[in-house]
């Protein structure tokens, strides 16, 4: 899968391939994908919808991964006004349309995420170096933002490799200041696996109080282990699980910690801003600690942060299914306690899918780093079938030995 993600071969491109795409859409891309065409995501997002979950995030997955080839590559990028302008202009135009295309999909509610990578080499080198967007794909942007907001849809602006985040938060935190005003537009995604986490967090909470927007966050644990620096990670899994369900409590109670500290280098100030959080995580004890504050804070009467739970199409479906059930009897009891006049005290999950559309070519990054991330599930899954099967045999023997006396 590696290679077939990472090579330049016609032959092993799925989009020029017949037989490969056929194999991929028979095996992973319609476990974890939505579909190439309208039609197909549609259905796919009602199936979804139907089966109680209050909406999803949709993604075009187009996008680049940076390799030394695509550093090399984009090196060589000039500023616009050269000859090459027409090119970029075009691979910005197929992104925009692309994503408008998501937005199109969707419904009210919905959640949009955004590859700003997808948007080709001018937007890669620009991110890359940590510079605002060139004017042409400042407008692309602000025309994506536009039809979210005009439609009522969310955009999530995905984190990606550590060598443009930099750049990614810079471009997101542009478009929280102009459109997280009087509702919230635009996300940012927050990696707890690397060590800097809190403290740009921390320092983005600190420009929307300063700034009066809301910090829209989605929050996960990464995506980029292969790729991203190691120094730049926590040495232990406890040490990432620590630091999201630190930064999740931080947020849902709208208070720094010694974990995070409020940023003092924007006027020292430690009061929280508004926030609206995206809870993305496949740990069941990550989900059940977010529940478990929400409903304390409910019951206790405190307001609570407007909050979703997401899980990946095609991953963590016991997690999503409980979130579900959740949902479900909470609703059973508000029914019940409606008619004494008495208040919520269960907090019910907004449960979302996440998911990407777009060609099996397309798509093939994504479920890249889909297989990678589950190989770890799948040795605990065969490690657990193993000791099954280890425990079954002996109690057999057991049995056996019992029986012959």
């Amino acid at each position: 899968m590696s290679y077939v993600a990472r090579s330049s071969s016609p032959f092993l491109n799925p989009d020029r391939n017949p037989a490969l795409s056929y194999f991929l859409k028979q095996t992973f891309y319609p476990h974890f994908c939505a579909g190439r065409s309208l039609v197909e995501v549609r259905k796919t997002l009602r199936g979804l919808k139907d089966m109680g979950y209050a909406g999803v995030c949709l993604c075009y997955a187009r996008e680049v991964v940076v390799g030394q080839k695509e550093l090399k590559g984009v090196e060589t990028v000039v500023e616009e006004g050269s000859s090459s302008v027409a090119a970029t202009k075009q691979e910005i135009e197929g992104w925009k349309i692309g994503t408008l295309k998501t937005i199109q999909m969707t419904s009210s509610e919905d959640f949009v995420a955004v590859k700003l990578t997808g948007a080709g080499s001018q937007a890669l080198h620009s991110l890359l170096h940590n510079l605002p967007p060139p004017p042409s794909l400042f407008a692309a942007i602000t025309e994506i933002c536009d039809a979210a907001a005009s439609k009522g849809v969310r955009l999530l602006f995905d984190a990606e490799q550590h060598a443009v985040q930099a750049g990614i938060d810079a471009w997101t935190l542009t478009f929280q200041r102009r459109y997280n005003r009087d509702s919230v537009v635009v996300f940012g995604t927050y990696q707890a696996y690397l060590k800097s986490c809190p403290k740009v967090l921390a320092e983005h909470l600190a420009l929307a109080q300063q700034e009066g927007f809301t910090l829209g966050v989605k929050l996960v644990r990464g995506a980029y282990f292969a790729t991203d620096p190691r120094n730049l990670i926590w040495d232990t899994k406890g040490d990432t699980d620590a630091t999201y369900d630190g930064l999740a409590e931080c947020l849902f109670t709208r208070s720094y910690s010694s974990l995070m500290p409020a940023a003092t280098n924007y006027n020292g100030s430690a009061t929280f801003p508004r926030v609206s959080v995206v809870l993305a995580s496949h740990n069941h004890a990550s989900v059940r600690k977010a529940q478990a504050i929400r409903t304390k804070q409910l019951q206790s009467g405190e307001k609570s942060v407007d909050t979703v739970y997401a899980q990946l199409m095609g991953m963590a479906d016991e997690v999503s299914c409980e979130l579900l059930q959740a949902g479900r009897e909470a609703a059973k009891s508000d029914l019940r306690l409606g008619s004494t006049g008495n208040v919520r005290v269960v907090d019910v999950p907004k449960a979302y899918k996440y998911l990407v559309w777009g060609s099996t070519g397309e798509c093939m990054k994504y479920l890249l780093r889909r297989a990678e991330e589950n190989r770890d599930a799948m040795e605990r899954t065969r490690e657990g079938r193993n000791a099954l099967v280890r425990e079954l045999w002996r109690r057999l023997k057991q049995e056996l030995r019992l029986g012959a006396g």
